[in-house]
């Protein structure tokens, strides 16, 4: 009984540690870097940039005016 609670512990450990890992190698985009992105992407003007925190994601959401008249939103996540 101790054992089996010893190695689902150890399992549990060896999980937080590979997503600890996996995130901790993530870049983070500048704000400036992600204006350009959508940029370039749109071909649009940059009408307004605000940085949101949904749980622990960053994410750029930023608001563009296209060349055909038509306003988008776009969201970009601020780790690649």
């Amino acid at each position: 009984m101790l054992a089996s609670f010893r190695i689902r512990s150890l399992r549990w450990i060896a999980l937080a540690l590979a997503l600890a890992a996996a995130t901790g190698n993530a870049r983070e985009i500048s704000i400036e870097q992600a204006v350009q992105r959508v940029q370039q992407e749109t071909d649009g003007k940059v009408l307004a940039v605000q940085t949101l925190t949904i749980g622990q994601r960053k994410i750029y959401r930023i608001k563009v005016l296209t060349p055909d008249g038509r306003m988008r939103v776009m969201q970009v996540p601020a780790e690649e």
